[in-house]
Formats: C-alpha cells, structure tokens, sequence
C-alpha cells in the first residue's frame, strides 16, 4: 500500500468516526440515534479490520469506493444502513442448485457497489 493510499484509508476511517460522534437519528428518538451510531461503528470496525492485510491495489481502491458510495448514501438518505431496494429481484438471496452459475454471475454484477461486502458481514 502506497502512502497516499494509506493516508486516503486513514482519512475515510477518521471521517466515519467523526460521522458517527455527530450522528442523529431522523427519528429524533435517543434509542434509534444510538443504535445507529452502535451499526456505524461496528460496520466499520468490521470491514476496516477484515480488509487490514490488502495489497492488491485495484482491490484496495474497489473498497475506497465502496466506502465513500456508502458514507455518500448514508449522508443524502439519513440512513445508516445499506438501501438494497435497488437490486433486481432475489438480488441478495443466495441461489441453489446447478444451472444457476450464468445468474449467480448476474447478480454479483448487478449489485451495487455499496453493497459490495454486504454478504460476507452480515
């Protein structure tokens, strides 16, 4: 990792946690405001320490882009969690059976970039 690349890294981290600190719910209840700061904090631990031990550059810039797409959306919708209401249907459920590989490639390329790490946390 370039040091640019960690300096970009290290800033998003700080803004996420500075977006959590000021965080209010749009429900204006103090339980709701918590429990989104508690998803804030905790999806970014998650994803920051799952992603610790990359080196593959187009990779490490695959998840910059997922990170700021979500702190975007998360800013413009007032929600914290990801909006998957714009995935074809049965976009995220997992698929069974043999036959289905031309569809399970459909439905990694149709989905979002912010939903990118959605499966593997969740």
């Amino acid at each position: 990792m370039t040091t640019a690349t960690r300096q970009e890294v290290l800033g998003l981290y700080r803004s996420i946690f500075r977006l959590a600190r000021k965080w209010q719910a749009t429900s204006g209840q103090m339980e709701d405001t918590i429990k989104e700061k508690q998803y804030i904090l905790n999806e970014a631990r998650t994803l920051f320490r799952k992603n610790r031990n990359l080196t593959d550059t187009d990779l490490i810039k695959q998840c910059i882009d997922e990170c700021t797409a979500r702190i975007e959306i998360g800013l413009h919708y007032k929600i914290p969690y990801p909006r998957p209401i714009h995935l074809p249907p049965m976009g995220l459920n997992p698929l069974r059976g043999r036959g289905l590989r031309s569809q399970e490639k459909l439905r990694k390329l149709s989905k979002p970039v912010y939903l990118r790490s959605h499966d593997e946390v969740s």
